[in-house]
């Protein structure tokens, strides 16, 4: 249920990918149009020095970025504003995530879950102002600082649980969150493509190009940074030009010169293998 409004909140959008900071900007003006966007950054260390100039209350978190990633900078936010991940990779952040110190978007960002991200940060915040109205009225130092101790747990138990996810991220790689969501500027539109939808990656110089069933789309990501995020049991790299969703691979043959090629289910496209990944069909 939504609040009524509060004075003006500061948010800071964090996101290496600018289509989707913009694409974010444009959803909250629709669900919280009082709410002010102080600036943006692209990456974790750039999200920390904005954050420190502007002090927003909210900053809206990727998790994956180049540099300083969001789980490593959300440790150092979390003591200056509420954060939020906005973030296409759920599976170990989620559990900590709903013990309230923060909340989480996964994208692509439901409107209706956004709009109830934005009534608990309205609700989080006034409840912070009104706490810190109270003890300047009262200008008893002892209030004061148990006001400000009792904002202390909280930016704790966040720092404390971010330790803990990136100890998890370390010590368990064997449970790392692969990519589930590729993002592709169509126009001036950020198009949201499941990887389940995928039937092939293929590089093209500058771009990646995603083939679906339906449709084509260009990239800026390179193979290999998709190849380290990809589930490996999923999508495997048949050529330094390509990668196949297993599951798409409806036949291997072989050409006259002896290559080995891959069908693609609902696609004419034929794929080669390269020598060095004639293993993976090694029947052959």
């Amino acid at each position: 249920m939504s609040i009524g409004n509060i004075s003006t909140v500061r948010a800071l959008l964090v996101d290496d990918e600018a289509p989707m900071r913009d694409w974010l900007r444009s959803r909250l003006a629709q669900v919280w149009p009082e709410l002010e966007i102080a600036g943006e950054a692209g990456n974790g260390i750039a999200a920390i020095e904005q954050a420190q100039a502007l002090q927003p209350d909210v900053v809206f978190l990727d998790i994956r970025m180049p540099g300083k990633n969001g789980i490593e900078a959300a440790a150092q936010l979390a003591a200056m504003a509420q954060v939020v991940f906005v973030t296409a990779y759920n599976e170990y952040a989620i559990a900590a995530f709903e013990r309230g110190a923060m909340d989480y978007l996964l994208k692509p960002v439901d409107a209706e879950r956004l709009a109830q991200t934005c009534d608990r940060l309205k609700e989080r915040i006034s409840e912070k102002r009104k706490a810190a109205e109270a003890a300047q009225a009262q200008s008893r130092p002892a209030i004061a600082a148990g006001n400000a101790s009792e904002n202390l747990p909280v930016a704790t138990d966040v720092q404390t649980m971010l330790t803990q996810l990136i100890q998890q991220q370390m010590q368990q790689g064997q449970k790392r969150d692969y990519l589930r969501w590729v993002q592709a500027s169509v126009g001036t539109s950020l198009r949201m493509i499941s990887t389940k939808e995928i039937l092939f990656f293929k590089s093209d110089e500058k771009y990646t190009l995603v083939q679906t069933e339906q449709a084509q789309y260009l990239i800026r990501k390179s193979l290999k940074e998709l190849e380290d995020e990809l589930d490996p049991d999923e999508f495997w790299r048949i050529h330094r030009s390509s990668l196949v969703r297993v599951s798409a691979i409806a036949e291997v043959t072989r050409d006259f010169r002896g290559r080995q090629l891959v069908s693609i289910k609902g696609s004419t496209e034929k794929l080669e293998v390269s020598r060095n990944h004639t293993h993976l069909f090694q029947q052959m």
